[in-house]
């Protein structure tokens, strides 16, 4: 008899620990629901000096590594219709950051192909380095560029780095980036019609947004563009 009471008591309070176990649980769940709404959105970071969205983007004309010919910002077509946005891509095959992205700069051109045309730039380095970089990459399907005069157009100094143009041939929005939240961060603010995520939330709030970055936020290392280590 003794025993059965045992057994029972053991199991009541075995059920209890569960209840228990299951209410902190959810009390820590629903914390950090509430610790994730209070956390801003971490956007690429706009360095550019010289460029903010909304500028008029260098237009320019060159020669992929394939030989073709790829107009960057092109304006003055008159074509509406078949105006499309750029996404300018600067990485180097030196940049470690640069390669962990490939793959979601391979899914981003699959997924907004309907409005977006992305274009791989390098400022420096040798030709076979890049074309070997190409092939172990397998990046046949996008127009790669080789131009130190590309870079300094558009005043890269540090990879990897992007620049969305719009249809119009302006700068819609640009920054470092170095992840995946940074690269979609640039999709975001052209829905939003803001240069940065960060511009979007400051005009929300009326205050300024303090700004978690690839110096903060992301502690993974930043390169130099290659023409800024010449």
């Amino acid at each position: 008899m003794m025993n059965a009471n045992i057994l029972i008591g053991s199991q009541l309070l075995l059920w209890f620990m569960v209840i228990l176990l299951s209410v902190v649980v959810f009390a820590l769940a629903r914390q950090l629901g509430i610790l994730y709404q209070r956390i801003d959105p971490v956007g690429a970071l706009a360095m550019n000096q010289k460029f903010a969205g909304g500028d008029k983007a260098p237009s320019m004309v060159l020669t992929t590594l394939d030989g073709r010919e790829v107009a960057i910002a092109p304006r003055g077509s008159g074509d509406v219709g078949k105006a499309r946005s750029q996404l300018l891509f600067f990485l180097s095959p030196t940049c470690p950051i640069c390669k962990t992205l490939l793959p979601s700069i391979q899914s981003l051109r699959r997924r907004e192909a309907a409005w977006l045309d992305i274009v791989l730039a390098s400022d420096g380095g040798t030709e076979n380095s890049h074309r070997a970089f190409v092939t172990e990459r397998k990046l046949e399907d996008f127009p790669y560029i080789l131009s130190e005069a590309l870079g300094r157009a558009y005043a890269v100094a540090q990879l990897p780095y992007g620049v969305l143009i719009g249809e119009d041939g302006d700068i819609t929005a640009l920054g470092l980036v170095n992840s995946r939240e940074h690269l979609d961060s640039l999709l975001e603010a052209r829905r939003l019609g803001k240069p940065t995520i960060q511009d979007f939330l400051s005009d929300s709030e009326g205050m300024q947004v303090p700004v978690r970055n690839a110096h903060s936020a992301d502690t993974r290392r930043v390169e130099p563009s290659i023409s800024q280590r010449n």
